[in-house]
């Protein structure tokens, strides 16, 4: 019984953030929906933020750890070898972390268009900047073998890495069949790959 009323508080939340963004969305509301008192809310959860939190966090730090994972595994490459692998490790870490989310496309919907107020609002900002790290290491290794690297201006290097993960979450957003957006993926990490090459000097 306590799990289904859990499973109801969860399933009206999603849709009230949704709605509202985390801002708007009444805890009142969400309450009522659910058909339950405040105080039986109160046993489960101590604030809207809270209730927001069980509803993203596992998902967000099972990204964030797939993500790290696959920057950690391309660290331990030997550098002799990482032009030849970087490729590889971008498309596998993409088509994992699209997985997940698509499994869970409400928690990161949540993240993505109704986090403003919390403490995922950052969540992609915080992705991009992760990336822009390693893109860094990435030049400085090419130089030392020699390649003649191009640096970008730090707003386009920003606007261009989180145009690629702000597209990876686009087929989340708008619920593209799965096998359609796994194509989407592919080929925006095929359009980025080569982009960046263009743009390094690497080609």
């Amino acid at each position: 019984m306590a799990e289904n009323t859990l499973q109801k508080i969860h399933e009206i939340a999603v849709a009230e953030f949704l709605e509202k963004g985390f801002r708007g969305a009444s805890l009142r509301e969400i309450v009522k929906k659910a058909g339950v008192t405040t105080g039986a809310f109160y046993g489960y959860y101590k604030s809207k933020e809270e209730l927001f939190d069980a509803l993203v966090q596992p998902h967000a730090e099972y990204i964030r750890n797939c993500f790290d994972k696959c920057i950690n595994a391309f660290l331990s490459v030997p550098k002799s070898e990482w032009s030849k692998h970087m490729s590889d490790f971008s498309e596998n870490g993409m088509a994992e972390m699209f997985e997940y989310a698509f499994e869970h496309k409400d928690s990161f919907r949540l993240i993505l268009n109704a986090s403003e107020g919390t403490k995922w609002e950052n969540y992609i900002h915080d992705l991009v900047e992760t990336e822009i790290d390693i893109t860094h290491k990435y030049y400085d290794v090419m130089r030392e073998q020699g390649f003649k690297t191009h640096s970008l201006p730090p707003m386009l290097e920003h606007m261009i890495i989180s145009g690629e993960f702000t597209g990876l979450f686009e087929v989340i957003i708008h619920d593209i069949p799965k096998e359609e957006a796994m194509l989407c993926v592919k080929e925006l990490h095929d359009f980025y790959e080569g982009a960046w090459a263009k743009l390094m000097g690497l080609e």
